[in-house]
């Protein structure tokens, strides 16, 4: 097949960029930046239809992985900023690629819209804006794909790995934490990890079967503490992790969210909502069974300190 990687050019795209050629099939990249293995320069987030569909032409199928940093904290409204990175180009790219005859694709998502299906009592897309934008962007992207171009979803949760100077956005601080001599605190609760490796395995597992699931995927599920205690293991500084009590933790998300709303400013996980997330275990079954320790030790390595 012939496929086309929309962000091919960070850390999972680059991934999914080799786990296609691998198996055989041919890849061409898009990037909002140049640099080596992209093959065209377009900013998606602007780009019309009628830009989207020549690169799409002669595709069997293409994988969206671009994303938007959850945590910044913006002027009120912050919805419509995530509308119109998350949900509107994701609706321009698959009407293009449905016009351009694509047969298949897949969507690099959240884990937070499983946890809107399992949990809605939770009412996560009614508190953040970010969630709400994640499950807009599915479903408004398979509306625009129609049932010819079946989307899979692929429902991520802490990406781990490195390709060259690529790296999660938010292993900068804690490796720097873990390096410090600050003491390590967790909450209670935890969350899935996954590595690229296995992200780009599956969106090819994905493609191949022409799949249009939603697809929640871990290699393993760590207590907050847990997985604090081997950052600082891998960077080479082991120590005890040290528990919040969770009146802490909601006590102090609680005033940063009034803080936020007294400046009219948001984030897009809300502040004031955010310590229900952080106590919960944010775990995914089954996990894959993947050997989940190379890409930790990629992201953080007593070796690679300063970054």
């Amino acid at each position: 097949m012939r496929i086309l990687v929309v962000g091919g050019s960070g850390l999972i795209g680059a991934h999914v960029v080799e786990a296609l050629r691998r198996r055989g099939h041919a890849v061409t990249t898009v990037a909002r930046t140049a640099r080596a293995g992209v093959d065209h320069v377009l900013d998606v987030e602007s780009a019309s239809i009628d830009e989207l569909q020549p690169l799409l032409d002669g595709h069997d199928g293409i994988v969206y992985g671009t994303r938007s940093d959850e945590q910044r904290v913006l002027r009120k409204p912050i919805y419509p900023v995530f509308r119109g990175e998350l949900v509107d180009p994701v609706v321009r790219v698959f009407t293009a690629a449905r016009h351009a005859g694509v047969t298949r694709g897949v969507l690099l998502g959240s884990y937070y819209t499983y946890y809107d299906r399992r949990h809605p009592q939770w009412r996560l897309t009614d508190r953040h804006p970010y969630i709400r934008c994640r499950l807009e962007q599915a479903r408004d992207g398979r509306a625009a794909a129609g049932q010819q171009l079946p989307i899979a979803v692929l429902e991520l949760p802490f990406v781990f790995g490195r390709v060259g100077d690529r790296l999660p956005n938010w292993a900068g601080p804690l490796d720097r934490w873990a390096r410090s001599r600050s003491p390590l605190l967790a909450p209670a609760g935890g969350t899935a990890v996954v590595s690229a490796h296995s992200v780009a395995e599956a969106a090819v597992d994905a493609l191949e079967r022409a799949d249009g699931a939603n697809i929640p995927l871990a290699d393993e599920n760590l207590t907050w503490a847990g997985m604090f205690a081997r950052i600082a293991e891998a960077v080479g500084r082991p120590r005890r992790v040290r528990q919040l009590p969770a009146g802490a933790v909601r006590a102090g998300l609680g005033l940063g969210g009034v803080l936020q709303a007294l400046a009219r400013r948001e984030s897009g996980l809300n502040l004031a909502h955010l310590s229900d997330l952080l106590l919960a275990d944010l775990f995914i079954e089954p996990v894959t069974g993947r050997a989940f320790d190379p890409a930790l030790h990629e992201t953080f390595s007593a070796s690679a300190g300063g970054r």
